[in-house]
């Protein structure tokens, strides 16, 4: 299980738990911050951080 959590201008704001087999599709505001946080025996933990621009607008970004 983890956490995406998506902060954009204009206070966009998304945050899902996501499983396994989940998949979530959706469009962000550019110049949008997209963090997927999973879980240690401490607590939360980032695990990766991508930035919505223009340059990866027709991509698929998967995690």
């Amino acid at each position: 299980m983890v956490v995406l959590r998506c902060i954009g201008p204009s206070n966009f704001f998304l945050e899902r738990v996501l499983f396994p087999t989940d998949i979530l599709t959706f469009k962000a505001p550019n110049d949008s911050r997209v963090e997927i946080w999973g879980n240690e025996l401490y607590g939360p933990k980032l695990e990766e951080r991508i930035r919505i621009s223009a340059d990866n607008e027709d991509s698929t970004l998967v995690a």
